[in-house]
């Protein structure tokens, strides 16, 4: 069985880099989840990345003295943080990455141009993108269907802690049911827990594959790029 993708996004939770701790950075989270990473950019898969900042701050969760507005600011700037110490990460394992914002921060990130990012991803960089899309409302996995459509990637993978997409949420259901594929519709019209509605209709309307999987179970990365029936896909 060989590749079955060229150009895949993995778009990953912030709360996934705290590990256990399910806030901040963990130093060996962070790491393993970088070689993941790494695993996929050596098999020659052209690798974008899209980290959300639950792990440091939702905007949906501001208190009320703080605007949803705001809030979503301070959101976009969370996700910039873990990009960064991903970007770290990767680079101390010898990993070229170029890291992209949707808001100006040339201080320490280059600012999203189609263009530059697409050349990047071509030279076999990993491209980080952070900030989600620069404008409140929109979630981050609303920022990794859109980079997926723009970057020309032909799958979407959803790297979380949960092994495919279920019918309810299985840490409270043990009767919960996985499925091994399901349709876009069926995850609009049921409402599953796999991307937002408008990443999931992006997905659709583009044609991109979406595959849902847990990425610390052990090169789950590479054996989906290798078209392994891991965790749920979702497609037409």
């Amino acid at each position: 069985m060989g590749l079955q993708y060229e150009r895949a996004l993995v778009k990953m939770s912030g709360e996934a880099l705290a590990g256990e701790g399910k806030t901040g950075i963990h130093p060996e989270t962070a790491v393993y989840i970088a070689e993941q990473v790494k695993k996929l950019a050596d098999t020659e898969v052209k690798t974008a990345v899209v980290v959300g900042g639950g792990n440091i701050y939702r905007g949906s969760q501001a208190p009320k003295q703080i605007k949803r507005v705001t809030g979503d600011y301070m959101g976009m700037l969370a996700t910039v943080i873990n990009g960064l110490g991903l970007q770290d990460v990767l680079e101390g394992l010898g990993v070229s990455t170029s890291l992209y914002t949707s808001i100006d921060m040339s201080a320490f990130a280059r600012c999203y141009t189609r263009r530059d990012a697409l050349a990047d991803l071509d030279e076999g960089k990993v491209v980080i993108f952070a900030g989600g899309i620069g404008r409140p409302y929109f979630t981050t996995d609303t920022t990794a269907a859109l980079s997926a459509v723009e970057m020309e990637c032909d799958v979407l993978f959803k790297a979380t802690r949960v092994d495919g997409v279920y019918d309810s949420d299985p840490e409270k259901n043990p009767e919960a049911k996985r499925y091994d594929q399901v349709t876009y519709r069926e995850v609009l019209e049921k409402s599953l827990r796999v991307m937002d509605a408008t990443a999931a209709s992006l997905c659709m309307e583009n044609e991109i594959p979406i595959v849902v999987f847990n990425i610390f179970e052990p090169d789950a990365i590479v054996n989906v790029a290798n078209g392994a029936p891991v965790g749920t896909l979702v497609t037409a």
